[in-house]
Parts: structure tokens; C-alpha cells; sequence
């Protein structure tokens, strides 16, 4: 696949490292020098220095024969003029783009992107997917991660194990003997920051991090199982009030439960657009830094501290000092991948990586055959990918443990008619299953292969 990447950011940069791992033809543009010497060193791409939008660069960088156009610059407009030059010139067929001005995305302009004005295909918003991704951390109290797949039937769910998690050191292959209400499938475990697919001998450690794939319906008893019994937050307080902070304050106030979060936003302005917009929000202005703001806002008590200002450094000091003023759970919002892995040594519960949100949420329109949803994991330790199986593909007919998968590869789940299957060796897929898998890197493409129409592949 020919794919032409716009921005080298780290969202861009990130893109192009996956599409090129795959032996994809990956061009990628931007303005900046240092950034273009930074990815030709470093990635086996083609890089182009120059602006994004401008027809006679989009030439150059093979639009005529491109087959997906990811527009991720730091400017809306240059993204969209980009998939519209790209689609009304050279006819790209999929074009993709990064929006973060909320005033396009208004419900009362949403025909903007249709195909007769401007032609883009899919529009990511960041600050809208982070804070839905919260919103999901919020609702399973003592989970890292929350991704949900088939529906919402099943979950992918990352917790930390601890010295009195209920689970470490049992053989995983005993798990279901031990603790047969545990219909779980562990995917793969992060030990001192490296990340593995565990074998059926492998157990969980204290301070490991385990991703497990469960039916949703299961997640509250998995998660007691993993020594987690906290009630759903009630009490949230947070940090920022950006375009995450907004969003993430209104979908908490649109929960049944009637939760009325307070939200802290040094910039006066922001602040009172905030407490314009939000009708259950306690809105402050201040200094998420100074310890009297935190008191006004009684951080002490809080259930959860989410900080999602546009610094890392602020977030991450923030949340260690609601953490030591008394908040039961804090979450920080971290762009830089060095600080990622500081953070749980630091004492913050959860990170909120907005890059590799993004980058999970296009990975879904870059995957082929019938795979509806791919999600990348532990910064390309894998994908999670969610597929209906046809009825050409090997992994019909056949009980799985007779189906030679990649090495690595996990079978999750199988949602069939609505109904979630756990998995089991003896289990056979049928045609038109939804069933979500792991890869690890170095499978996705055969794993992708398995959900192809075509029986070339076979």
C-alpha cells in the first residue's frame, strides 16, 4: 500500500513507523528540517520537505498513485486542504485528517466533509477521543487501559499486579482451574518496561502490568479477581480546562449517575467559557500547582485527579501532589514517551498517551479485509484487532487448537449472534464470528491476511 503521511510530528512519526514495519510505501511531509533529517535517519521512509497542502508537493510525493492520504500537520486547515487537493486532483481514495478546532466538528456544520465540499473520508479528533478514553478509565476504577471492542461485548482491560493482587504467581494455564468464574484471556504482560506474549507456564509478578481480554459483562468480577473492589469515582476533580477538560467535564455530566465534576483552569478566559458551557461543572480559576486552589477544590478527598492541561510537566507534578495531599487515583495526560515510562515508579496510576490514542483510532482505516477496529499496544509491542471471519479464512471449521496462528498470536474472543465466547482450544469459529485477536508486531500483516475475502492469501 501507497501511503503519503502528513506532519512528522509524533503522531506522524508514529504512523509511519508502523506503516513502514510493514513494508507499506510510506512518503512523509513537513515543513520542518530538523524533523525530515530526524525521520529519514531513523525510519526506512521517503521524506519530502515541504508544505503539506500545496498540489506540485503532493506531485512530487506520488498522489497520483497513493492509496490512503493521512493528514496529521499541526494545522487543521493545512490538513483538510491536503485531503481535498489529494482527492480532487489525484483522485487519493481514502483521505484521513486530524481536526482539533471544535468549531468544524459542530453537529450544525456536519455535511462540511461530505464529498462535494470538502472530501474527507475520516476525521480524527484527538481531544475528543482522549477524553472518551478517560471516560472509560473513570468507569473501571483500578484499570491502566480500557479499550472497548465488538459493541462494547468485549474489553481489552490493563491493571497492575501488586503483592496482594489475589492472581500473581499462578501459572497462567491454572487460572481457569483456580478461579472458573475468571473467563479471561491474557494477552500479554509489560515487566520492567519490557512487554511479552505470555505462555500457558508464565505467571504475573507484583508491579507487572497485565492486558486481558474479557466479556464486558465479566470486567467487575475480573477485576476483583485482580484485587480491585474500588466503587466507580464519584468524586473527580480536573486539571485543565482545554478542549480535553471540556469535553471530558461534559461527558461525565451526561452519565445517568448525575456526577458533578469540579475542573481547575489558570487561563481566566478559558475558565469562564468553561463555566458557561458546563451546567454540573464547579468550575475554578487558579493554579493546579498551588496547594490552596487544591484545597478549595478538595483534591483531598477526591476518588480521581485527572490532569489534562497542555504541559506534561505540569500534569505530571500536579498529579503527584494531589497524590500526596490524599486523591485515591490520579491520571495524567503525557505526550513524551521518555516521561511515560517514569510513571508508575513516580506514583501516578494512569497515563493518558493522546498520541497513541490517535494512532490506534487510524490504524483501524489502514488495516484491510473485514477488520473493523485495531488497536496498537505498549508503544508496537502489537495490535488488537476486532474481525468477522469469512467464510474463506482458516480459522473457520476448525477447532482452534488444531489452526497453526503466527507465532504470538492470541485468540481472544468470539462474539457470535450477539453472545460472547471465551475461547478455548476446542472451540470452532464459524463464518461471520466477530472475533478480536493479538498480534504481536511482527504478525499483523498474516493476522490481517486471515481476515482477507480474497483466497489468494490461502
Amino acid at each position: 500500500m501507497k501511503v503519503i503521511v502528513c506532519g512528522a510530528g509524533q503522531v506522524g512519526f508514529n504512523i509511519a513507523r508502523y506503516l513502514a514495519k510493514e513494508n507499506n510505501d510510506v512518503t512523509i511531509i513537513d515543513q520542518r528540517p530538523e524533523l525530515i533529517r530526524k525521520i529519514s535517519d531513523t525510519l526506512d521512509v521517503r521524506c519530502l520537505l515541504g508544505h503539506a497542502s500545496l498540489p506540485p508537493v503532493l506531485e512530487q510525493a506520488g498522489a497520483a498513485d497513493a492509496d490512503m492520504i493521512i493528514a496529521v500537520t499541526a494545522a487543521d486547515e493545512v490538513n483538510m486542504v491536503a485531503c481535498q487537493v489529494a482527492r480532487s486532483l489525484f483522485n487519493v481514495p481514502t483521505t484521513i485528517a486530524r481536526v482539533r478546532q471544535q468549531s468544524y466538528l459542530q453537529p450544525i456544520w456536519s455535511n462540511l466533509f461530505s464529498r462535494d465540499k470538502l472530501p474527507i473520508d475520516v476525521i480524527i479528533s484527538p481531544e475528543i477521543e482522549v477524553a472518551r478514553a478517560i471516560t472509560r478509565l473513570l468507569q473501571v476504577p483500578g484499570a491502566l487501559d480500557v479499550i472497548p471492542l465488538a459493541g462494547d461485548k468485549v474489553r481489552l482491560i490493563g491493571v497492575r499486579c501488586h503483592e496482594d493482587t489475589p492472581l500473581v504467581n499462578t501459572p497462567l494455564r491454572q487460572l481457569t482451574a483456580l478461579f472458573p468464574d475468571l473467563n479471561i484471556v491474557v494477552i500479554g504482560i509489560v515487566r520492567q518496561g519490557k512487554a511479552i506474549v505470555p505462555s500457558p507456564e508464565d505467571r504475573m509478578l507484583p508491579g507487572d502490568e497485565v492486558m486481558f481480554v474479557a466479556d464486558t459483562q465479566h470486567v467487575s468480577r475480573a477485576m476483583t479477581a485482580f484485587g480491585h473492589e474500588e466503587p466507580e469515582a464519584r468524586r473527580i476533580v480536573i486539571f485543565g480546562g482545554g478542549n480535553i477538560g471540556r469535553f471530558l467535564a461534559q461527558l461525565i455530566e451526561d452519565n445517568p449517575s448525575g456526577i458533578g465534576p469540579k475542573l481547575i483552569e489558570m487561563d481566566r478566559e478559558r475558565a469562564e467559557e468553561a463555566a458557561k458551557t458546563l451546567s454540573n461543572t464547579s468550575v475554578l480559576h487558579g493554579d493546579v500547582l498551588d496547594s490552596a486552589i487544591l484545597d478549595e477544590a478538595d483534591v483531598a478527598t477526591a476518588d480521581t485527579v485527572v490532569a489534562v492541561t497542555n504541559d506534561d510537566e505540569t500534569n505530571i507534578l500536579s498529579a503527584l501532589l494531589a497524590k500526596r495531599l490524599g486523591a485515591k487515583r490520579v491520571m495524567a495526560l503525557i505526550n513524551k514517551t521518555d516521561y511515560q515510562l517514569l510513571m508508575s515508579t513516580l506514583g501516578i496510576d494512569v497515563v493518558v498517551s493522546p498520541r497513541a490514542i490517535t494512532v490506534s483510532k487510524i490504524l483501524h482505516y489502514v488495516r484491510r479485509g473485514r477488520v473493523h477496529a485495531a488497536h496498537s499496544l505498549h508503544e508496537g509491542f502489537g495490535e488488537l484487532m476486532e474481525a468477522d471471519a469469512m467464510e474463506t479464512s482458516p480459522l473457520v471449521g476448525k477447532p482452534l487448537k488444531e489452526i497453526k496462528l503466527p507465532g504470538g498470536v492470541l485468540v481472544g474472543a468470539v462474539v457470535r449472534d450477539g453472545k460472547v465466547i471465551n475461547p478455548r482450544g476446542s472451540t470452532v469459529v464459524q463464518a461471520n464470528d466477530r472475533v478480536v485477536m493479538f498480534a504481536p508486531a511482527d504478525a499483523v500483516k498474516k493476522v490481517e491476511k486471515l481476515f482477507s475475502v480474497s483466497l489468494e492469501f490461502f
